[in-house]
Parts: structure tokens; C-alpha cells; sequence
């Protein structure tokens, strides 16, 4: 562990030297300022609490932003390493690639999570100047921070698998770019011409929803607005958070980290120095 800490601490002082701190932070709370102050609108039709329905809202902001952001941080971990010529001079310190890996991992999480408090309590804070009963909505705000870790952790750790695999950070980020536009952007959308060329038969009862579960973002959103009050207020593929089980979204969540890491370690051990 301690290893693991002293490679975070050294990647997180890289970060804060790169701007990448700064940078993720600023577009998180940018992006949620315009948010806080676009989304009031609903808040009287659906009756719900001002916080709950800016909660739906960040829900939709942050399947698309924070999968952005760590898989911009992550997609040269390694194959920056190569073309610097310093992976083999890393190697030599007495510490593991997974240990590397997973140091590497702490301290991009911990940026990403400080970018996501910020950005989520600058929105809940003009809820809560807004609409004095918005405290409600504060469990359902606490419930989007640790999930928006999780989906981050699970696109940080399938960055550093395409970092290993490509081992050039310009074909590193164009992989990146690309996993993103088919995960967050064509996925859906193939999966919504599948439903209605299906019309409603095998394929929509049985397939889709475990299609859906399968995806770290849609499950995301899946599990945060089935448990929100202000699921109304989200369009699209929120509709199916009624019919989908939370439990199965929230495996799916916590075991992307988990396999992507996995599959990080294994592409980064056939890397050669």
C-alpha cells in the first residue's frame, strides 16, 4: 500500500503540474453552473424539490462529462510512459506494474472526484439558495457523487487498457475518443433502433434491459434515476429505470472498475520497456 500511495502522490503532482487538476474542475463546475441555472423550470409541474430535479438533470450531464474526463486523464498512462522513454526507468523502482497501475488510478480518481465535488456542490448549493425544502434532495446528491466515482473509475481503468494496447498516445487518444462516441453516443442510439425494428418482441423484453445493464453509463443512470423523485423529468432512455431492477445497474457499476483493471494489468504486463 504504501508504494501504491508514493506512485499516487507522484502522478497527482504530474497532474497539478499538467493542469489536468484545474482543468477538470473548471469544466465540471462550468458545466454545472449553466445547469443550476437553466433547471428550474420543472420543479412546479413535477413536485418535486428543487435539488431532486437538478439531481436528474446532473444525472444526464455527467453519463456524457465524466467518462470524458477520465478517459482524457487515463488514455496516456501508459503509452505516455513509452514515448517518453521513462517506463523503463519506473520499472526499475521496486514496485510492480499493478502496483504502478493501481497508484497511477488512486490519484486520477482522486482528481476526478474533487472536480465532481465541486461541480456538484456548486448545483446544489443555488438549489438549495432557490428552494429552501431542496435539503430533501441532499441523500439523492450524495447517492450521484459516489456512483459518478464509480462510472469514472470504470472509464479510468479501460483507458489504461487502450493506453497499453495502443502504446502511442496519438493512437491511445483516438481509441479513447472513439470507445466514447460508441459507449455513450451510438450505443443507445443502436440499441433504440434494435427496440423499434423489434416491435415490441423478443428482443425488447428479454434483451434490452440486460443490453442496457451491461453499458457502465446507461446502467449508471439506470440506478440513479430508478431511485430519484424527479424521474420525469429525464428523457429518453430514463423511462426504463421502472423496469430495470436498481440491484442488477449497481452490480454492473461497481464490477466495471473491477474488469477493468483487470484487463489494464494484462495488456500493461506484455508492454516491453
Amino acid at each position: 500500500m504504501t508504494r501504491i500511495f508514493a506512485s499516487a502522490g507522484a502522478e497527482f503532482r504530474i497532474a497539478l503540474r499538467n493542469r489536468w487538476v484545474t482543468i477538470a474542475v473548471t469544466m465540471m463546475a462550468l458545466f454545472s453552473i449553466v445547469l443550476s441555472a437553466a433547471g428550474s423550470a420543472p420543479t412546479g409541474v413535477l413536485g418535486a424539490d428543487k435539488l431532486s430535479v437538478t439531481v436528474a438533470s446532473l444525472t444526464s450531464l455527467a453519463v456524457y462529462l465524466v467518462p470524458l474526463l477520465a478517459l482524457l486523464m487515463s488514455f496516456d498512462a501508459v503509452a505516455g510512459e513509452v514515448e517518453r522513454g521513462t517506463l523503463p526507468l519506473v520499472l526499475t523502482y521496486p514496485v510492480s506494474r499493478a502496483e504502478l497501475l493501481l497508484g497511477k488510478f488512486v490519484a486520477h480518481l482522486m482528481i476526478l472526484g474533487l472536480a465532481v465535488a465541486v461541480g456538484y456542490g456548486i448545483a446544489a448549493a443555488a438549489a438549495i439558495t432557490i428552494d429552501p425544502h431542496a435539503s430533501a434532495g441532499i441523500p439523492a446528491l450524495i447517492r450521484l457523487f459516489w456512483t459518478s466515482l464509480l462510472l469514472g473509475a470504470a472509464f479510468i481503468a479501460i483507458g489504461y487498457a487502450l493506453s497499453a494496447i495502443a502504446r502511442r498516445p496519438g493512437a491511445a487518444a483516438g481509441l479513447a475518443i472513439g470507445l466514447w462516441l460508441a459507449m455513450i453516443v451510438l450505443y443507445d442510439l443502436g440499441l433504440l433502433a434494435a427496440v423499434v425494428a423489434d416491435s415490441g418482441g423478443y428482443f425488447t423484453i428479454h434483451v434490452f434491459p440486460w443490453m442496457l445493464i451491461a453499458n457502465p453509463a446507461d446502467a449508471f443512470r439506470l440506478y440513479n434515476l430508478a431511485a430519484s423523485e424527479a424521474t420525469a423529468a429525464a428523457a429518453g432512455i430514463g423511462g426504463a429505470a421502472s423496469t430495470i431492477p436498481a440491484a442488477h445497474a449497481l452490480a454492473s457499476i461497481i464490477l466495471w472498475p473491477l474488469v477493468g483493471l483487470v484487463l489494464a494489468t494484462l495488456a500493461f504486463r506484455k508492454v516491453t520497456p
